[in-house]
């Protein structure tokens, strides 16, 4: 996993659950790219096709609240998300999205400081997210060494599997 981590950003609001992020009606599609398409259609139909590639989303507070649904951050991932940057999450969403190997970052006040569009540099060693258009730098929370050490190896399943030995 990069240290660093550049992406174009869409910013969606306060206590985005989890039928928002991964309708429940869409439950029964087993394709990646299929869940990615439709990642966030809660919010607005329009993000996931028009989602930058690698792109990061920003979020209020308490995003992924709702049910424990790992399919949120499958979505996120299938949508081409490296990262989420919120003011809060919801605790099961953040380790579930630890765990299926997508990068949550707490940065209290984000959302009100960045507008969709705009390109954000995430400097993990350094606590930092730099708005590249303003050149303005705000503190984000450091993970801790074992959740790097799971994000590093793309989520809890394939560390394990390297732990003990296991092809994938």
């Amino acid at each position: 996993m990069d240290k660093k981590i550049t992406g174009r950003i869409i910013v969606v609001g306060d206590n985005i659950d989890t039928d928002q992020i991964y309708p429940g009606r869409f439950l029964a599609i087993t394709d990646p790219k299929e869940i990615g398409s439709h990642c966030l259609c809660g919010v607005s139909e329009d993000i996931a096709p028009n989602f930058p590639e690698g792109g990061i989303v920003v979020a209020g507070r308490n995003f992924g609240c709702g049910s424990s649904r790992e399919h949120a951050p499958i979505a996120l991932l299938n949508m081409g998300a490296r990262a989420v940057l919120a003011d809060s999450f919801a605790r099961i969403f953040f380790r579930n999205s630890i765990n299926l190997g997508l990068l949550p970052v707490i940065c209290k006040g984000i959302s009100k400081k960045v507008s969709d569009g705009q390109t954000l540099t995430l400097d993990l060693e350094a606590g930092t997210v730099t708005v590249q258009e303003t050149g303005e730098v705000l503190p984000c929370e450091q993970l801790g060494d074992q959740a790097m050490m799971i994000l590093e190896a793309g989520g809890i399943k394939p560390m394990m599997r390297k732990r003990f030995g296991k092809e994938s």
